[in-house]
C-alpha cells in the first residue's frame, strides 16, 4: 500500500522508510537478485491524438525490465492536477504523473513529488534546455525531468492570406488593418479563446505586462501594461475582428480552423498533428503578432514527477529516465512533432529536418517564463473568470484587470 506523505520530515526520511516498508517485490523496486521489479502506475495527461505513442513508450519499459509491469492511465488534463493532489492525500496517487510545469512547485511544496537530484531519474542533466529545466526546481532542488515543451505561435491558412490578398501579420494592429480584405473572402481573420486563461498571456505578454512579479512579491496583471492587455482583446472581439466563445473554445476554434471559416489562431506544438490533417500544406506557423510592446507567447510544457510515497521508487526512477531519454525524446518528436526539451535531440537528422520544430524551437528560446510558484495555477481560475465577465459584456476590461488582481491578493498573502 501507498505510505503517508504528509510532512517535509517524512519526505526528508523517505528513502529510509521506503527501504523498511517495501513490499512484496523486495522493497523500492527492486528484486533479490538486483534486477527491477514491481509495479510503475503512469498517469499520462496527454491528448487523444498524443496517447497511444505515450502509451507505446510507456510499456516498452515492460520488455528492457522484464520485472516491472507498467500500468498506463490516460487522465483528462481539466482535473489532473487536484486528482493527483486527491490520490496523493489518500495515499493512492500513481507511481508517476505527467504533469504541467505550473503544477511541480504545487506538488513539491506539499511533499508529494520526491526530489531526484541524485537519482538515477536525471539522466545528463546539462543536455536539459535552460527553459524547461527552470520549471522542474522548487527550494533549490530538482522535482521533475523535462518531458516535452511548447509556447503559443500563430497558425494560419495560407490559401486564404493569399485570397485575401494579405501577408502573415506581425501585429495585432496588422491583423485589424487587414480585417476587410477577409471581410471580402468571407472569412473572419482571427479566433481568440474565451474560456482558457493561457492564451490571454500572449496579450499580457505582447503589452510588457505579467500576471505577477515573484521575486519582488508584487501582483502586475492590474497595472498598465496588464489593462492594455484587456483592452487588446476586447477590442478584437467587439470590431468583429476575431470571434470568441467563453464556453467550448477548444472545439469552435479547431472546427472553424478546419473548414476554412477562420483563416487564424493562436496554438501550440499540440494542435499541429490536428492542424496538418486539416489543412495539408496550406499549414503556416508564426510567431504570434505582436501588442503595442513586443511579441510575447508563454513558456509551457510537461514533466515527469515521481510520487514520493511510491513503494517502487528505484522503478520509479528508471522509468522516468526512460521516457525522458534522448532516444525516447527523438521518437517523439518525428511521431508527433512535439518540441524535446534536450539540446542533443535537436541535432538528430529527422528533428532538425521537422517544420514545425524549425520554428517552435526559436520561439520557445525566447519564450516568456511563468512564475514558478505554488500557486501559479491557481492564477488562471481568477483570470478565466474576469476574461468571460469581459467579453460576455459584465465587466469592462478596467474592471476585469482590477477584479483579477484583487482576487491575486487574496491568493497571495502579503504580496502586494
Amino acid at each position: 500500500m501507498r505510505r503517508s506523505i504528509g510532512t517535509t520530515a517524512v519526505l526528508a526520511a523517505l528513502a529510509v522508510a521506503a527501504t523498511a516498508c517495501g513490499g512484496d517485490d523486495g522493497g523500492n523496486g527492486g528484486g533479490a537478485d538486483g534486477e527491477l521489479s514491481g509495479t510503475v502506475t503512469y498517469w499520462d495527461t496527454s491528448n487523444e491524438t498524443e496517447a497511444a505513442v505515450f502509451e507505446a513508450v510507456a510499456k516498452e519499459f515492460e520488455d528492457l525490465h522484464p520485472g516491472v509491469t507498467v500500468e498506463y492511465v490516460n487522465v483528462g488534463f481539466d482535473d489532473a492536477q487536484n486528482r493527483f493532489k486527491n490520490a496523493a492525500g489518500a495515499n493512492e496517487a500513481p507511481d508517476v504523473m505527467r504533469t504541467e510545469v505550473a503544477w511541480v512547485a504545487d506538488f513539491a511544496s506539499l511533499s508529494y513529488l520526491a526530489p531526484l537530484d541524485d537519482t538515477p531519474a536525471l539522466q545528463d542533466q546539462e543536455d536539459f534546455l535552460a527553459e524547461p529545466w527552470a520549471s522542474t526546481q522548487y527550494d533549490g532542488q530538482t522535482y521533475a525531468v523535462p518531458q516535452v515543451t511548447d509556447t503559443l505561435a500563430l497558425f494560419y491558412n495560407k490559401a486564404l492570406l493569399e485570397e485575401a490578398g494579405v501577408e502573415v501579420p506581425e501585429t495585432l494592429d496588422q491583423i485589424r488593418e487587414d480585417a476587410d480584405a477577409f471581410e471580402e473572402i468571407g472569412t473572419t481573420p482571427l479566433y481568440v479563446r474565451g474560456d482558457d486563461p493561457y492564451w490571454f498571456l500572449p496579450f499580457l505578454y505582447g503589452e510588457g505586462g505579467d500576471l505577477v512579479d515573484a521575486e519582488d512579491q508584487r501582483v502586475t496583471i492590474d497595472d498598465e501594461a496588464g489593462v492594455a492587455a484587456f483592452e487588446q482583446m476586447n477590442d478584437l472581439v467587439e470590431s468583429g475582428v476575431a470571434i470568441t466563445d467563453t464556453s467550448d473554445g477548444w472545439e469552435n476554434m479547431m472546427s472553424g480552423f478546419a473548414d476554412g471559416s477562420l483563416a487564424m489562431m493562436i496554438n501550440g506544438p499540440w494542435a499541429i498533428a490536428d492542424a496538418q490533417a486539416a489543412l495539408g500544406d496550406d499549414l503556416g506557423v508564426a510567431p504570434v503578432p505582436g501588442g503595442d510592446a513586443r511579441q510575447g507567447s508563454p513558456l509551457g510544457g510537461w514533466n515527469y514527477g515521481v510520487y514520493a510515497g511510491s513503494p517502487d521508487l528505484d522503478a520509479s526512477y528508471e522509468f522516468v529516465r526512460h521516457m525522458s531519454s534522448a532516444e525516447t525524446q527523438t521518437r517523439v518528436t518525428e511521431e508527433l512533432s512535439l518540441l524535446p526539451t534536450r539540446e542533443s535531440v535537436y541535432a538528430e537528422p529527422t528533428v532538425e529536418g521537422d517544420e514545425m520544430v524549425r520554428f517552435f524551437k526559436p520561439a520557445v528560446d525566447v519564450a516568456h517564463e511563468r512564475p514558478w510558484i505554488p500557486q501559479a495555477q491557481s492564477l488562471f481560475d481568477p483570470l478565466r473568470t474576469s476574461v468571460e465577465a469581459m467579453l460576455t459584456g459584465s465587466a469592462s476590461p478596467e474592471q476585469a484587470a482590477r477584479d483579477t488582481g484583487d482576487a491575486y491578493r487574496d491568493l497571495l498573502e502579503d504580496w502586494q
